[in-house]
């Protein structure tokens, strides 16, 4: 079978007015970008808000190994699986960040023949979203600079600037770094870093807002830097949230795409789920469940970090109700979660892949508490052997666990027929969703819910500097906010290297910050980086343009 670029480029794409009238828009709310891509205007989103919403599913994941675990794929097949069943379906993803595109981990497409398309736009440029981003948080940190060298009126502790300016690559060299050296003409010298632009709280308010008024609203409340007497300066308060609203103009608006088998799919937005919140805008999803009557989307790495946002976070202040949950398990990552090798993942190990089920037996348990029917997919792979697959099946079975294999990588939508019916099932089933806490507990109480509920930790340590900072939330009244937890995506807890289901350990605490403009606290636990830095073979050196004009190494 042909790598999933091959299969992109071999595909034939629908014009992109046909993929529209499939979903029910009409021609004049569309803003194409060529014929493969367009804008949603918000004459469309306005016209259909007072119309019944459909299904919401959510598909997530067990922690993620290198050994890949599906979660796109699944989760575009299954757009493509019910709408071959002949219901009316939308998917809504997350935009790629081109930090994974060119470093380690690849883009958010998909795979096989369950992908998104046109793929490679997709994964680079697209409509411009990301690089809107980028401008309107950088545009913001000129002008905090240039407020604090023009005579500092706000009276800003340089020592205290907190808003930080970004990059939407993996580069480690600007996590620490210095500016305005060497001439005073320069600006006022202080340390900085970046961060790459899928963790800035721009993405996190782009996601979030409703509208582009809400945008500018939440943008204003963004808290920049302190003064000399630790009073917080906002956006608003330097001048730049107009601005910043007007850079953001079109981004705000949802892209629409389509799958290889001609599925819509509103694709806007892209937060990390171990440093942001992990899900695609909250416009894109309420379009979606106004236009379809099934709506899968997703939410980043495992259920501990991406579900658990989702569900806590973005339903809470969105107000949406999930449907259902789809938990995807791979039989490869499994036997990782039970100690093997990456390199003997192809030899047949039943006895390692039951010992790590006890890491989706805990995604399980952790799901479980918020009320939402779920069912486990088993994300095929082709060097899966039938007794691991039957033994998989059975341990679902005999632990009371609703099941189904998934083959889309390989079939498209018909290896999806019968994930797509228990989906269908489960939208019907008895639902109790709630949040796991209650923003009006303390910080602590809420961290130590998520810490033990979803984690299974037996306690959670605060660092002096993370107690500090909670002090100062509660004495700005942040403290009533939902808390988005920044940790490794590789481990229920905040040690990559412990896999499966550990127990007995701790949560450590090392840091918080404000995202007052999306309305959290972040968390900082172990040793989480908001800037991540390439591998030593980065997947950039093995990309290029061939001599017909194609690209290749892009996946």
């Amino acid at each position: 079978m042909n790598n999933d670029l091959l299969i992109a480029q071999a595909a034939e794409l629908e014009d992109i007015r046909k993929i529209a009238a499939k979903a029910g828009i009409d021609e004049e709310y569309i803003e194409p970008y060529g014929k493969e891509k367009a804008k949603i205007s918000f004459d469309l989103i306005n016209k259909t808000k007072d119309q019944p919403d459909g299904k919401l599913i959510l598909v997530t994941a067990i922690n993620p190994t290198k050994a890949g675990e599906g979660k796109s794929t699944t989760t575009i097949g299954l757009a493509d699986g019910l709408s071959k069943a002949g219901l009316k379906v939308m998917a809504a993803l997350r935009e790629p960040s081109l930090g994974p595109v060119f470093g380690l981990k690849g883009g958010a497409t998909g795979g096989g023949y369950a992908q998104v398309i046109p793929m490679e736009s997709i994964n680079l440029h697209f409509t411009g979203d990301m690089h809107a981003i980028t401008t309107a948080n950088n545009l913001i940190a000129a002008v905090l600079d240039n407020s604090i060298y023009q005579g500092n009126p706000l009276q800003i502790d340089p020592e205290k600037v907190v808003w930080k300016r970004c990059l939407d690559m993996n580069d480690r060299t600007l996590r620490d770094i210095t500016i305005a050296q060497n001439k005073k003409s320069n600006g006022v010298e202080r340390k900085d870093h970046f961060v790459i632009t899928v963790a800035t709280e721009v993405m996190a308010i782009l996601c979030l807002s409703s509208d582009i008024h809400d945008f500018e609203e939440r943008i204003g409340r963004c808290i920049v830097a302190y003064t000399y007497d630790d009073q917080p300066v906002t956006v608003k308060d330097i001048g730049a949230a107009g601005a910043a609203t007007v850079v953001m103009k079109d981004a705000i608006k949802p892209n629409l795409v389509q799958t290889l088998e001609h599925t819509p799919v509103l694709i806007h937005g892209g937060p990390f789920a171990n440093i942001a919140h992990g899900c695609n805008s909250v416009i894109a999803t309420k379009l979606a469940l106004k236009l379809a009557d099934y709506v899968v989307t997703e939410a980043g790495f495992g259920a501990d970090l991406g579900a658990e946002k989702f569900l806590d976070i973005k339903c809470r202040v969105a107000g949406l109700k999930p449907s259902a949950v789809v938990i995807v398990a791979t039989v490869r990552a499994l036997k990782m979660h039970g100690g093997v090798e990456q390199a003997d993942l192809d030899q047949e190990n039943v006895e390692a892949l039951l010992e790590g089920t006890g890491n989706l037996a805990k995604h399980i348990e952790s799901l479980k508490a918020f009320g939402v029917p779920y069912v486990v997919a088993i994300n095929k792979f082709s060097k899966d052997t039938p007794k691991e697959v039957e033994a998989l099946l059975n341990w679902c079975k005999e632990n009371g666990h609703p099941v189904a294999e998934a083959d889309g990588w390989a079939k498209g939508g018909d290896g999806m027929q019968e994930l797509a019916a228990e989906v269908v099932r489960l939208c019907d089933a008895p639902n109790a969703y709630k949040p796991v806490y209650d923003t009006e507990q303390t910080i602590e109480e809420k961290i130590e819910t998520i810490s033990k509920t979803i984690y299974g930790a037996s306690g959670v340590e605060y660092s002096d500097l993370a107690k500090e900072k909670i002090a100062t939330f509660i004495k700005n009244g942040w403290d009533k906010l939902p808390v988005c937890m920044a940790k490794t995506p590789l481990s229920l807890s905040d040690n990559e290297k412990l896999k499966g289901r550990p127990a007995d350990f701790v949560i450590h605490v090392q840091d918080l910050s404000i995202s007052a403009g999306a309305g959290f606290v972040v968390a900082y636990t172990g040793s989480i980086l908001t800037m991540p830095g390439l591998p030593r073979v980065p997947a950039a050196v093995n990309m290029g343009i061939d001599e017909e004009g194609k690209t290749y190494g892009l996946f």
